[in-house]
């Protein structure tokens, strides 16, 4: 009863009163001082597990945010197959003139944990042109593309403009190639430094002030697709992030590789199976792989299960109607190290400005 972190007199009142409740129900006395020592155990024991959580929280915090956002951090997209064309200019178009968005807290209840916002708008000259099928006719596509990351002291703003032209290969594929110039914006706030951050020497010359860096670089893109599956090969940040201005805490952005790919199989009239790949590779950065299963059905609503390899589940759902399209997903962590941070949440809406969606037109 003397040693409880802290909390001594608490237990204390919260034992008597217990024992003055339990002697006024007749119980032996022998058996409330057993059911005072049990419910001191319990209680050390919640407050140990509280003590844990709290260090474990601050070591993933520390060296997940903190050696990420050194340089720089890596945007997770649970659902990376309505964003094909941020990934890959050259899937610019892919799925016709289009304005998207999306929405993804990550570890949702932690301060500083990393929260994206994402805009973007395609347009296919093919469908402004009123061409029969602009999928398959269609030569060029243009589309911008706005991304806004907030991680700790960092907050990031990212654009992206990109091109990309298609050739016919055959009556039903084609090749596409792309390419884009990404202007980068970072800002960090000297205030919001953790311990481990402010140690190092590249940013923690900034501790108690503000700092500002701009990158310009480039992204390219090859696909090869068709109505019912493609596969794709994308470069960001060409250059290394060698064009920069303004202060210098960062040392460029690493070159990142993708290759993305995607099949879809109508099992009937009601129900089509779509499996999509990932794959990332950065310097500094663990490899990037995941993998997405979904099922459309009635080509209205889908339901599907997501992995990212030794990080994440996830769970899919959403709606198709017409021109507009609305996704969720809940992602859980499998990382044991991770799970004390909690889950992320990510919504996605997409709007089509040409409604000529066939079945199975989702991947």
């Amino acid at each position: 009863m003397e040693r409880t972190f802290g909390r001594t007199h608490t237990v204390q009142r919260a034992g008597i009163l217990s024992i003055e409740r339990c002697s006024r129900l007749g119980f032996p006395i022998r058996v409330i001082v057993k059911m005072g020592q049990v419910v001191q155990g319990l209680e050390y024991q919640m407050i140990k597990k509280m003590k844990v959580r709290q260090i474990l929280v601050g070591m993933v915090l520390c060296c997940g945010i903190s050696v990420e956002a050194f340089g720089q951090s890596r945007k997770y997209i649970s659902q990376f197959t309505q964003f094909q064309s941020y990934y890959n200019p050259g899937l610019t178009g892919y799925e016709g003139s289009a304005l998207r968005g999306f929405v993804r807290n990550q570890w949702s209840g932690v301060e500083g944990a990393p929260k994206t916002r994402f805009l973007s708008i395609e347009l296919d000259f093919g469908e402004l042109g009123g061409l029969e099928d602009p999928a398959l006719m269609g030569k060029n596509a243009v589309s911008l593309n706005m991304l806004h990351d907030t991680y700790g002291a960092f907050m990031e703003t990212e654009l992206i403009g990109a091109y990309a032209s298609r050739i016919r290969i055959t009556d039903r594929h084609n090749v596409r190639l792309g390419a884009g110039v990404n202007y980068l914006s970072v800002r960090l706030d000297g205030n919001a430094l953790t311990v481990e951050q402010a140690q190092d020497a590249s940013i923690g010359q900034y501790l108690g002030s503000f700092a500002n860096m701009q990158i310009i670089d480039f992204n390219l893109g090859l696909a090869l697709t068709h109505e019912d599956y493609y596969i794709s090969y994308g470069m960001h940040h060409v250059n290394g992030g060698r064009l920069s201005s303004g202060d210098d805490f960062m040392n460029g952005q690493p070159m990142s590789i993708m290759v993305q790919t995607g099949y879809r199989y109508s099992f009937s009239e009601s129900v089509t199976g779509i499996g999509n790949f990932f794959y990332r590779k950065q310097e500094g950065f663990a490899d990037n792989t995941e993998i997405n299963l979904k099922a459309l059905m009635l080509d209205t609503f889908w339901v599907g299960a997501g992995h990212r390899l030794n990080y994440a589940n996830s769970l899919h759902v959403g709606y198709l109607g017409g021109a507009i399209r609305l996704g969720y997903v809940y992602e859980y962590p499998i990382n044991s190290s991770r799970q004390f941070l909690g889950n992320t949440h990510e919504f996605m809406v997409m709007f089509r400005f040409f409604d000529q969606q066939g079945p199975g037109g989702i991947w």
